[in-house]
Order: structure tokens, then C-alpha cells, then sequence
């Protein structure tokens, strides 16, 4: 047993379960303790230019570690402004474990400035906070972690004072970390033989893949299925990536909308895997088709009516339907032509004129430029996640991040931060609004001290397309969504960043070269026609 300091059992808590990195913009509290505690540990702390920007990369840290991400900020306004990305965390599953300064009950006392209930206001998007004040801090923490890795995943709230940080109790020596727990499988005589029998009488099954499948361990047991039953698959935004999309099976995506109607009338069986009600506008229409639904835990929200349901921990129940799955009737042919005909439904008019590139050219060759390894994608919140997450071809788990829970704006650029410090060799580009860009864009400075590896690509169309979009759609005259281009390039440049303007495809395929080429962060400013939105969005969500 030894003596350690509050901030010391944090570090060496979060080094124990693989965190790499810390983000934040620290204060002059508790977080300047976590800073050189973390350095011991070997945790490198990544100084960000906004609190939700930092609480956006650890989410996206988590979600390709599959462990929690932590991010740091002082008290008052910095721990308010990290709510956003706590509310993205909390909405797409993400453990994160915010750390805020807080003040001491004699500080309290004496001041009131900057003083509010910081756990009451992170109440609604965490899952758990703590103070470590009590006699066992070591306990809290670890009750922390179990929160948050408790399915669903989510974030949870520390405020650690400045003189907590420095408080010194007496720590056993590291004991390896414990596993996640689990949800409680639920009995399942009656449950399994539902689940087989519709299984076994399938001869065309669809199988619906979530967020809820990016566990190593079920990915494992969801390759094996696919491809016993040789079937089409559709993934939602989140499970982009987790099947790879060359895949002959993979058809593109549910969104529940209008573009997957085709495969799943077809279908006579839908096989649910993983699905999370808060990745879907409203629920999966599968007519009179059955559903089988895999899922970690029953839910009050049902994004599908199950005919029969097997809740708990996914791995052992897909391993239990192995037996019953047999090559279904579909044909290559068939699966390759629900592929074709989702995508030529998304094409895009647009940039007719060389003054501009249409959202589905700026994706396209995109693609048609990128090297091997093919570069991981983040995408913000707009008009132009249509493109982006229909048409790039993830090949990786963790190829394609969103935010889609809470579809934030603002995500992409710190997303991709987090994306291409955690696997370097791989470049990253970040497919974002200009309006996406404007609320993070001192994220930039960030990228270009980390040196991260990575190109923001702009659809720079000056508006808020998808409001624009929604304005027009209920007949109003266009106001309020609209602004004068900016010069994202110029701002990039100011940063540090190697960056490029671009109208037309050969320009555009040039910076992409020299972009995807260099050694730290580009930004290209493309000039984007948003007149093929409305076509996307009818053919997505009807």
C-alpha cells in the first residue's frame, strides 16, 4: 500500500484501462494536477481550443478503443461549455469521463463567482458523478467506470477541487482492470425457440445492423452470420464500417426512411442486430415482414415491432443462431442490384455550370483519389452527410464516424483530431459544412499543433442547406439560413494548416493529391451547388 494523491489514482485509473489521451483546455485547479499526473502515466494530454471540441474528440477516442475517453476542464464556463459534447456522448454511445474543477465548501463560503451546480447540470446527459471525497475514492472511481461502460454506453461527471486533486490516501498497488459488465442475460428457453424457428423458416432475410454490434467480440459472431446466410445487410449511420462496405452483402443504409424500402420488402425476415433507437428518425417500416430483434437490453422505445426478441449480450446470441442459419435464396445479382439502385437514388444534380462541385462529386472523387490504406471519414451534421455517409465506402470499423444521437454540428473537425492521432498511419478527412466549420473552427489551431494527419474537406455553399432545405419544403421565402462565402482556406492558412480553394473537379483533385500526400492537416475549401440536396433527402427520407 502506498500514499498517492486524488489526482495520481485518476491518472493511474485511466492508464489501467488503455487511455492513451487526455483532452482539454485545462483552468488552474485540479486540471494543472491531472496534467503532470497523466504525464507520469504515460498520457498525453492534448490541449483543444474549446471544452466541446475536447469533449468530442474523447467521445470519438472511446468509440475507437472501445473504453472510456477523458476529457478536462476547469470550473464555471469551461464546464459549461462542454455540455454539448456530453449531450453527444450521452446520445451516441459514447463512455467518456468529463472532469471538471469544482470549489471546496470553505470557497464557497466566500465566493460566489463563476459558482453553480455543476452535477446538476450535467445530471441529464451523464450516467454518473462523483466527487472522490469519501474515505475509499479508489471505490468511486471504480464505480464511475462501471457506469459508464454499463450498457448503454455513456459519459459520467467528476468534479475533482483543487485541493481534492492534491489529497493524499493510502492506495492498494494496481490491481488489472476488471471487464465491462455485461447486461444480464435474460432467460431464454422460450426466447431461443422463437428466434430459431423464425430463423429456420427464412428463405430471404434482411439483417439490420446497429451501433450496438461495434463490440470486437460480436463483430466476430455477425461476419460468421452474414456469411452463412449469404444476405443483403444494411447498417445504420454508427454501424457504418463494421461490415465493411466492399463487402458483396453490404446494400447501404437504414435510416428509416425511404431508400431501404426496396430490400426490405423483399425481405421475409428482418434480422435486427444491435439497433439503438436514437439512430433512426423514426422507426424501421417492415410492413407485415417478422422481425428478429438482437439487442442488448428491451427498451420502451422500440425502433422496430419485434416478433420475437432476444435481449442481452449479443455475442452468445448470435453464436446460438449459427446453427440454424443456411445460405438463403438470395443471388449475388440480387444483393449487387439493391446496392446499384440505393445508390443511383442518391445521385445529385448539380455544378453544371464549372462554377461549383456538386456534394455527390466532392465525395466521389473523394474516393476515386484516395490511396490504400483507404482514409477513415468523420462527417458533421448537414445537408451533406447525405453524400458523404451514402457514397464513401468504409472498409474498417471505426472508417466512418458521426454524430447521430444528438447529430450535432461542429463534430467532424474534432472527430477527425481524435481519429488520426489514435492510428496515425491512416489519414483521415472530415467532410463538413461551413457551418459546421464556423463552430469549431479554432479546433484547426489544434489540429496543426498535434500535427494530425488529416484533411477537412468544406462544401462551402454559404447557407445552412439542410434548414434551407426544410424552410423551402414548408414554402416559406428563403431568410435567416443564408451568410456570405467565407475564405476557409485563407482562416486555415492563419492556423497553420497547408490549404486550398477550389470550383472544379481538376482542381479539386489536385489539392486532394497534395492534401492526402502531406505529412499533417490540409483544409480544402470546395464551392459546393446545394441544388441537389432536395433529390437526396426525398430519395432518404421520402
Amino acid at each position: 500500500m502506498t500514499q498517492q494523491s486524488i489526482a495520481e489514482l485518476v491518472a493511474r485509473g485511466c492508464a489501467a484501462h488503455g487511455v492513451k489521451r487526455a483532452f482539454g483546455v485545462p483552468g488552474g485547479g485540479s486540471s494543472l494536477d491531472l496534467i503532470e499526473a497523466f504525464d507520469r502515466h504515460g498520457i498525453d494530454f492534448v490541449l483543444c481550443r474549446t471544452e466541446t471540441g475536447a469533449a468530442l474528440m474523447a467521445a470519438a477516442d472511446a468509440e475507437l478503443r472501445h473504453g472510456f475517453g477523458v476529457a478536462v476542464a476547469t470550473q464555471g464556463p469551461g464546464a459549461a461549455s462542454a455540455m454539448n459534447g456530453l449531450a453527444h456522448a450521452s446520445l451516441d454511445r459514447a463512455p467518456v469521463l468529463f472532469i471538471s474543477d469544482g470549489w471546496t465548501d470553505a470557497q464557497r463560503a466566500l465566493d460566489a463567482h463563476q459558482v453553480f451546480d455543476q452535477h446538476a447540470m450535467s445530471a441529464p446527459v451523464v450516467k454518473a458523478a462523483a466527487r472522490l471525497e469519501s474515505e475509499d475514492p479508489a471505490l468511486e472511481f471504480d464505480r464511475l467506470v462501471d457506469a459508464m461502460l454499463a450498457a448503454p454506453w455513456g459519459p459520467a461527471h467528476l468534479v475533482l477541487t483543487g485541493a481534492n486533486a492534491k489529497r493524499r490516501v493510502a492506495i492498494d498497488e494496481p490491481a488489472p482492470p476488471r471487464p465491462a459488465p455485461a447486461s444480464a442475460p435474460q432467460p431464454r428457453t422460450r426466447l431461443q425457440a422463437d428466434a430459431t424457428a423464425l430463423l429456420a423458416r427464412a428463405k430471404r432475410p434482411v439483417v439490420l445492423l446497429g451501433l450496438e454490434a461495434r463490440e470486437p467480440r460480436t463483430l466476430q459472431q455477425v461476419a460468421r452470420l452474414v456469411q452463412q446466410l449469404h444476405c443483403p445487410v444494411l447498417t445504420t449511420y454508427k454501424a457504418k464500417g463494421l461490415l465493411s462496405d466492399d463487402a458483396e452483402w453490404t446494400v447501404g443504409h437504414v435510416t428509416g426512411g425511404a431508400a431501404e424500402r426496396a430490400t426490405l420488402d423483399a425481405a421475409d425476415l428482418v434480422l435486427s442486430i444491435g439497433l439503438d433507437p436514437v439512430e433512426l428518425i423514426g422507426p424501421v417500416r417492415c410492413g407485415d415482414t417478422p422481425v428478429l430483434e438482437l439487442a442488448l437490453f428491451a427498451r420502451p422505445v422500440q425502433p422496430v415491432r419485434a416478433a420475437a426478441s432476444l435481449p442481452g449480450p449479443l455475442a452468445p446470441a448470435l453464436a446460438s443462431l449459427l446453427p440454424e442459419c443456411r445460405r438463403s435464396q438470395w443471388s449475388s445479382e440480387e444483393i449487387a442490384a439493391l446496392r446499384l439502385g440505393m445508390r443511383e437514388r442518391l445521385g445529385c444534380a448539380g455544378g453544371e455550370d464549372g462554377s461549383a462541385l456538386s456534394p455527390q462529386a466532392v465525395v466521389e472523387v473523394a474516393l476515386d483519389a484516395a490511396a490504400s490504406p483507404r482514409p477513415a471519414i468523420t462527417v458533421d451534421a448537414g445537408a451533406h452527410m447525405f453524400s458523404a455517409m451514402a457514397l464513401w465506402r468504409a472498409d474498417v470499423p471505426g472508417g466512418a464516424l458521426i454524430s447521430n444521437g444528438l447529430a450535432t454540428m461542429g463534430f467532424a473537425l474534432p472527430a477527425a483530431i481524435a481519429r488520426a492521432l489514435h492510428d496515425p498511419g491512416r489519414p483521415t478527412l472530415a467532410f463538413t459544412g461551413d457551418g459546421g466549420l464556423m463552430m469549431c473552427a479554432g479546433e484547426l489551431a489544434t489540429a496543426a499543433q498535434q500535427r494530425a494527419r488529416l484533411c477537412v474537406v468544406v462544401f462551402n455553399d454559404g447557407a445552412l442547406s439542410l434548414i434551407a432545405l426544410k424552410q423551402r419544403n414548408r414554402g416559406m421565402a428563403p431568410a435567416g439560413v443564408g451568410w456570405s462565402r467565407a475564405d476557409f482556406a485563407d482562416v486555415a492558412r492563419g492556423f497553420g494548416l497547408r490549404a486550398f480553394s477550389v470550383h472544379d473537379e481538376a482542381g479539386y483533385r489536385q489539392a486532394l493529391r497534395a492534401a492526402l500526400d502531406h505529412d499533417g492537416p490540409s483544409l480544402i475549401d470546395v464551392r459546393v451547388d446545394p441544388t441537389g440536396y432536395q433529390a437526396q433527402a426525398r430519395a432518404l427520407r421520402g
